[in-house]
């Protein structure tokens, strides 16, 4: 009897041990093996659900979650349709490097063209705002310190496409392609610094060197023959914030990020890397806050959760003189004029975001403009003719002069803000409806 039962309980162990190691999904590269560690699982919504740990390892995930889309810097998505699997493999992206014109014209400049694919989300405990947007975006390198022109190395946009999808806490949605609210993070994330190939990867043809922070690897450079590719963990250490520059601002207030990782393609050319050799890079972010007044989106005091994940290719980079790069700077696009010039290596889109893009270019915006029903609050009630009487012009230069007007306007700001904060307030008083 007592052997029965212990027999029984082994069998009972043994079953929880398999279904305890079943639910840890690996995430590994399909050509090294090796774990891929702060992979993220994306499920039919596009919402991050999971994020592998140190060895590539998935959290627990509910079999009503799939199908899901596993996501890597670098990598191409993957999707997991069933939640019995053992190991997701994940490809990575390899690309050719834009041609360089160099003439010996004495040009100072590098001109780069780009094209930015990103997946963003701003979200609080109700609602969620998804955006898919794809643009083409121009950055100008200074090449020579003698000139005062210092150009730009954050990404210009040019032309953008973008694709809203908006969700409240019972499910329902709809779609637009414009926000009011600015919140994605690919505006902010530009070019790296110029840096150091580590000695250990010079000499060899094909090597991997680690760099550790404080708590976890830092920096992981990888050397397959011409290419070098860079993982760099930012929140490893303070010292890993100066691949992202531009964001620096962000870590002293307002924002706490829980993830940033950047990833790097480089054409190695030397021991030291710099844009010019740069092919490809994307990032992921994931935030708590963005700004100040995001809560124009939430309910007041509520905080709000962003999320970013963009990958950035190069299409063109070219040398330019002074004068041509002032021109480039003064030009004036007309987006509907400027294409988007996706390159033949990036992936295919998920389905979701397929299906979202349609549902965005069947909206009849003609029919919903000629709908539309103005404020008449916002109407003077003067006429035009009695505008420009000659009293009334002279009472308004004079208004002007002395800074009554201004005096006027700023006091109504205040009190319209005054008044949208005690509006939010009350909201935030106000119970969800069961």
């Amino acid at each position: 009897m007592v052997r029965c039962i212990v027999a029984l309980m082994l069998c009972v162990l043994s079953v929880n041990m398999t279904d305890a190691a079943a639910r840890h999904i690996i995430v590994a590269d399909s050509a090294s093996r090796e774990p891929l560690p702060g992979a993220s699982v994306y499920d039919r919504r596009d919402r991050v659900i999971a994020v592998s740990d140190n060895r590539g390892r998935l959290p627990e995930i509910a079999s009503a979650s799939f199908p899901v889309t596993v996501r890597y810097i670098g990598f191409k998505d993957k999707k997991v349709s069933r939640a019995d699997a053992d190991t997701v493999f994940l490809q990575e992206f390899y690309s050719e490097l834009p041609e360089v014109i160099v003439d010996s014209r004495g040009h100072r400049f590098l001109h780069i063209l780009a094209f930015v694919r990103e997946f963003s989300s701003l979200s609080t405990y109700t609602d969620t705002v998804f955006l898919f947007r794809e643009k083409m975006v121009d950055f100008m390198i200074k090449t020579d310190k003698r000139t005062k022109f210092s150009g730009w190395v954050i990404p210009r946009t040019l032309t953008s496409k973008s694709y809203y999808r908006f969700t409240d806490a019972y499910g329902l949605d709809s779609v637009s392609d414009s926000y009011l609210n600015h919140f994605s993070w690919s505006d902010w994330v530009g070019l790296p610094p110029n840096s150091l190939v580590p000695t250990a990867l010079i000499a060899a043809e094909n090597a991997t060197d680690t760099i550790r922070g404080k708590y976890s690897p830092a920096e992981i450079w990888t050397r397959n023959g011409d290419n070098l590719n860079i993982k760099v963990n930012v929140l490893a250490d303070t010292i890993r914030r100066s691949w992202v520059p531009n964001l620096d601002l962000f870590f002293k207030k307002y924002v706490d990020f829980e993830q940033l990782n950047t990833d790097f393609d480089y054409y190695l050319s030397g021991d030291t890397l710099s844009v010019l050799g740069l092919d490809r890079y994307s990032y992921q972010i994931e935030s708590r806050g963005r700004a100040r007044d995001m809560f124009r989106f939430n309910r007041l005091n509520e905080p709000c959760f962003v999320s970013t994940s963009a990958d950035v290719y190069f299409l063109d980079k070219e040398f330019i003189t002074h004068k041509e790069a002032k021109k480039w700077e003064s030009s004036k696009f007309d987006i509907n004029e400027v294409g988007i010039y996706e390159p033949m290596d990036s992936p295919n889109l998920p389905h979701e975001v397929i299906t979202l893009i349609d549902r965005v270019n069947s909206i009849d915006t003609d029919q919903i403009r000629l709908d539309y029903v103005p404020d008449h609050r916002y109407i003077s009630k003067y006429s035009g003719r009695n505008n420009f009487k000659i009293g009334n012009r002279a009472l308004f230069i004079l208004k002007q002069m002395t800074g009554i007007s201004y005096v006027k306007a700023h006091r109504s700001i205040k009190n319209n803000w005054k008044s949208f904060l005690n509006d939010r307030k009350m909201k935030n008083r106000e119970p969800l409806e069961e």
